[in-house]
């Protein structure tokens, strides 16, 4: 691993910490509570994809949820942008993460397989 991935990886690791905490200092009780599963940075570090838990939030909350996030991105910047003191924050793109259902739903196939 060299010195770029190894900057990447800790911020990727600074914003799924500082994330959760802006989220919490919204009033929006939509986006209070979210939790961010995983960060990923682009090489540049200009832009990230913020992967958030979808578990029991229907589709149509969140497409609401998404759209509220891109409204509150400018305070998301500034947050994480002076809480880690940085000159410049990464733009942010959220979406949900799919990964936990199939590894429910790999799971569940294993069992069927088990029993069989």
């Amino acid at each position: 691993m060299n010195q770029s991935e190894i900057k990447r990886k800790r911020t990727e690791s600074l914003l799924k910490e500082l994330l959760p905490e802006a989220f919490s200092m919204l009033d929006d009780e939509m986006l209070k509570n979210l939790v961010v599963t995983e960060v990923v940075c682009s090489r540049g570090r200009y832009d990230s994809k913020v992967y958030l838990d979808k578990s029991g939030i229907d589709e149509e909350s969140q497409k609401e949820i998404l759209k509220r996030l891109q409204k509150v991105a400018g305070f998301l910047k500034n947050y994480v942008k002076e809480s880690a003191g940085w000159y410049k924050s990464p733009n942010f793109k959220f979406e949900f993460d799919d990964h936990l259902e199939h590894i429910k739903r790999i799971d569940n196939l294993f069992k069927q397989i088990k029993k069989d």
